[in-house]
């Protein structure tokens, strides 16, 4: 062991001393490499993120020379396990993505192999050109990786696969050749390779490439030997394109680019099941359609079924025109044409991105049953002849009850292409036994329908065992004298293609925990109570990781510092690294899982983001519960995670607090002694809070039959903001709601939840319980705190059936008076708003209500989606100042800064406005706020720091305090 560790020390400073880029041994580095989005694990010895070409040359002489082999990967997303390695990972994406030259002219770009894909299509957009093929993973997956598994995506029926568009590659081997491969012949082939007897072995072999491969457009499965036959053309690049990283590493590519239809529609045609769906796909393709997807009513989340026509099955079709009313045209003559249950045509771009963000997020959803059960990969790709595919998918769903085993079909039925995630057991030997039986089974089953077993994600481990019972063994040993040319040292990704590891060996499950993690503080619910299993939601396919959103909230902290382990797949990584004990040794005392979780905002936006529901704000909290437990926590955790015991104890003496907080050096020494950023100014407190102004104003008895609301004052509004609260009451009284407020003293427990203290948390959350009553729906204004009591308490506090009652009782502001006051008419504003919405609205709560509100009021515009960047306690923490400004330049500081004054600016989230009125100057408003200001009666006094008038009272509290 001391020997081999002293090796791989040796290793990991002969690449320090010979790449420019970052060479990375540590356990966090490694760990967060040992999985892609498939079921295998294998952890590698460490991690290069090389510079340019001259840094990939020097990797891989030193690998050489320690007989160390390589994997290069991308965005790490392939589903067969061949972006990990047991070697050194060369990590193209950190620096070796950048789109080199677009030249409309010739319809070509020159990419570098990190490049992510949208990255490539955003450049060619302006020009009216896209790059044709677009799996799933668009926004996160790289070219380099395309290329290895030479990729497709909706859009092949029209524009073919990678290596379609693929014209030239250059690619260094493992033995240090640098390699031009096109299309040219031999005699336009390198010498290097003409020099390994690769010619000779195509030439001896005429008769079997051009007999050995099945007809059909997915055929991904092996090497694309056949390219080099001489009628078509010796495409060298064609060749190498799916070879998984087996023969070399590119290091640039010219690619073709194809021009992109000025409009589109989207035809979608219902079906009664998915084998009558790909039974009509071949009857589409004469139409000449961009995409023919499937998919299934077991894929679609309920809230989403609405969108689409009758049905349980349905074909995603779309249209391209010169104008909107020809792609619609032929999208309209689709429908007339198709023998479906029902059909329409979505024309709008809003509702087109809506339907195919169904579609994309199948990859994760479908990892789930409908009982929430597991489903994994494993046979995810398979590709028959489409004529076949009906009958395929009812020969497939036999297999699966057979071995009674479960999984959804869905994917591009244009192209005969099949999805799917299967039950399988991998937690358990019989069930690992039985996924190794269904797959041999089914690969001899996709082989009897003339059909290949990958066709779109490569075989890597999952499949290139069983290559055999498709090629046959002479075509399998060619492939291995193919893999030897290229590689003699076999270097290369070993394991993967040639000679490959068994298909139920490296399973990433192996090496987790076989019991529940015991001791855990949240219930789980939808993990049987495991944590272990809701680590293994994360799957890796890697939505987080993408580098712009616009229509959620997930990963800030990627996209802030385009680091792995900042991202919710990393931080997923680590933890299953934690419970596996093997890279990480230190359990929950690791310093590199508390470290990654450090940047983590916990703005729930991988809740309702992730398509598997990964929720990295809950672990965090868990972890550091654990991690903390008996030890010094950080001061920020007792300063800003007991805020509301410190605020409920300055209030009292606010003009002095505040006083003291304008004082420059006073401030100073309190933020330093509190763990808080020195470049964040201390909020002032309202010298009355909202339950005092509450108490003390004027009563007046309202109906007894008006709707009763309890209104939450929660420890942002009472403190900081009691405007928020008194224009709230304002409001809800305006609306003919009776207006009460629960018994001081309760606490959401929010800020205790977020810095882990989980047993205070209990206790305050169990306080709340009792003191609230559960006669009328609870209304919480701060965002943050409605999304605590909705989700975190009863998680904390699933063994109390009052929890779920509580829960059940939370509305927003909006909601309330939607649900309660349906009948009232706002003050009509009429105005244009900008603003952020609230990160744990967006993920918990959902703000539909506050939309329709908005709009009966005048007040028209989108809000931002995102993170504002402050984000509770963590904007505030000392070190974390530079990414939440970050954060926030996003969406939130643009949208207020490209407001002019008479934009009306909003944010209901106490920290939203905060985080704007300290970067730009301007404070945002409460929606209460606004719509307060509308009507029309006396206005009470405004305690300081609050920023909307109240109104008189009505009516009494029982068992609270009074609001109206």
């Amino acid at each position: 062991m001391a020997e081999r560790q002293g090796e791989t020390t040796e290793l990991a400073a002969d690449l320090r001393a010979a790449v420019r880029g970052e060479v990375s041994f540590d356990a966090a580095a490694r760990a967060l490499m040992t999985m892609d989005a498939s079921n295998y694990r294998r952890v590698p010895l460490g991690v290069v993120a090389p510079r340019d070409g001259d840094d990939i040359a020097a990797a891989l002489a030193v690998c050489r020379a320690h007989g160390v082999p390589v994997v290069p990967r991308g965005g790490g997303t392939s589903i067969a396990g061949q972006a990990t390695g047991t070697g050194v990972v060369l990590d193209t994406t950190r620096h070796l993505n950048a789109l080199l030259d677009l030249d409309p002219a010739s319809r070509t770009a020159r990419v570098q192999p990190g490049l992510v894909l949208d990255d490539l299509r955003s450049a060619a957009a302006p020009h009216g050109l896209t790059f044709g093929p677009d799996p799933s993973t668009h926004s996160r997956c790289t070219l380099g990786g395309m290329i290895g598994n030479n990729s497709c995506g909706s859009h092949s029926v029209a524009w073919g696969t990678t290596a379609d568009q693929v014209r030239a590659l250059d690619v260094l081997t493992y033995g240090g050749d640098a390699l031009r491969l096109a299309r040219g012949g031999w005699e336009a082939a390198p010498e290097a390779l003409l020099r390994t007897g690769l010619r000779t072995l195509v030439d001896k072999n005429l008769a079997l490439l051009r007999t050995g491969f099945p007809e059909l457009p997915r055929r991904i499965s092996g090497y694309a030997l056949d390219a080099l036959l001489p009628e078509h053309g010796v495409d060298l690049a064609r060749a190498f394109c799916g070879s998984e990283g087996t023969l070399g590493v590119v290091t640039e590519a010219v690619v073709s680019l194809v021009e992109a239809p000025r409009a589109r529609a989207l035809a979608v045609l219902g079906y009664a099941d998915e084998s009558a769906a790909a039974e009509a796909a071949p009857g589409i393709l004469p139409f000449g359609p961009l995409t023919v997807e499937g998919m299934a009513a077991d894929l679609v989340p309920e809230r989403e079924r609405g969108l689409l026509p009758r049905g349980a099955a349905w074909l995603f079709v779309e249209t391209g025109g010169e104008s909107p009313e020809e792609a619609r045209a032929r999208a309209q003559e689709i429908v007339r044409g198709a023998d479906a249950v029902d059909g329409t045509v979505v024309a709008d771009a809003a509702g087109q991105r809506a339907l195919w963000r169904i579609r994309e997020d199948a990859s994760g959803t479908a990892t789930r049953m409908p009982d929430g059960s597991e489903a994994w990969p494993g046979w995810e790709d398979c590709a028959v002849p489409v004529a076949r595919l009906g009958a395929y998918l009812r020969d497939f769903r036999a297999l699966l009850t057979a071995h009674g085993l479960r999984g959804t079909p869905y994917g591009h039925f244009g192209d005969g292409c099949i999805h799917v995630r299967i039950d399988f057991d991998l937690l358990r030997r019989e069930g690992v036994a039985r996924f190794r039986a269904f797959s041999e089974e089914l690969a001899d089953l996709v082989a009897a329908h003339g059909g290949s077993l990958s066709g779109e994600h490569g075989d890597g481990q999952a499949r290139a065992e069983l290559l055999p019972r498709m090629y046959g063994h002479e075509l399998v040993h060619l492939f291995e004298d193919f893999k030897d040319a290229w590689d003699p040292a076999g270097g290369m990704n070993p394991g993967m293609l040639a000679r490959p590891a068994r298909l139920d060996e490296n399973l990433r499950f192996a090496v987790l925990p076989p019991q529940p993690v015991p001791g855990v503080a949240f219930a789980y619910p939808h993990d049987g109570g495991d944590f272990s299993a809701a680590v293994r939601r994360c799957v890796g396919v890697a939505k987080c990781r993408t580098t712009t959103t616009t229509t959620g909230v997930m990963c800030p902290s990627f996209r802030a510092t385009g680091e792995e382990q900042h991202s919710t797949r990393g931080r997923a990584r680590l933890l299953h690294e934690m419970l596996a004990g093997e890279v990480v040794e230190d359990g929950w005392r690791s310093k590199e899982v508390r470290d990654a979780l450090d940047l983590c905002l916990s703005c729930k936006g991988c809740r309702s983001d992730c398509p598997v529901g990964v929720d990295m704000a809950t672990y965090k909290a868990e972890f550091l519960h654990h991690h903390y437990a008996g030890r010094i926590r950080p001061a920020a955790h007792y300063a800003l995670g007991r805020l509301p015991q410190w605020l409920r104890i300055a209030s009292p003496v606010s003009v002095l607090v505040n006083t003291a907080a304008s004082v420059r050096p006073l401030a100073s020494l309190a933020k330093w002694a509190a763990g808080i950023a020195p470049e964040r100014p201390i909020p002032q407190i309202a010298s009355r809070t909202f339950r005092q102004w509450a108490r003390t104003r004027p009563r007046t008895p309202a109906p007894a039959s008006a709707p009763v609301v309890t209104l939450w004052p929660d420890t942002f509004t009472n403190h900081l903001s009691p405007g928020v609260g008194i224009a709230a009451v304002r409001v809800l009284e305006a609306a003919g709601l009776r207006v009460r407020l629960p018994r001081a003293g309760l606490c959401c427990g929010l800020t205790y939840v977020s810095t882990g203290q989980l047993d205070r948390a209990r206790e305050v959350m169990r306080r709340t319980l009792a003191a609230v009553p559960a006669d009328a729906p609870l209304v919480v204004l701060e965002p943050s705190c409605a999304a605590a009591l909705k989700s975190d308490l009863p998680e904390l506090l699933g063994d109390d059936p009052r929890a779920a009652e509580l829960a059940a009782n939370v509305r927003t502001f909006a909601q309330a008076l939607e649900e309660y006051a349906p009948h009232w008419t706002p003050p009509r504003l009429d105005r244009a708003v900008a603003g952020q919405t609230h990160c744990h609205q967006h993920a918990v709560l959902g703000d539909g209500a506050e939309r329709r509100l908005r709009e009966k009021a005048g007040l028209t515009g989108d809000l931002a989606q995102g993170c504002c960047g402050l984000a509770g306690n963590f904007g505030y923490e000392r070190g974390h100042y530079g990414v939440s400004v970050a954060c926030a330049e996003e969406h939130l500081l643009p949208a207020v800064r490209g407001a002019d004054g008479a934009v009306e600016l909003l944010a209901d989230g106490f920290s939203c406005r905060t985080q704007a009125e300290q970067l730009s100057g301007r404070r945002p408003r409460h929606l209460a706020e606004v719509l307060a200001e509308g009507l029309e009666g006396p206005v009470d006094a405004v305690p300081d720091g609050a920023g909307a008038p109240g109104g008189p009272g009505v009516g009494e509290v029982p068992g609270g305090d009074a609001a109206g």
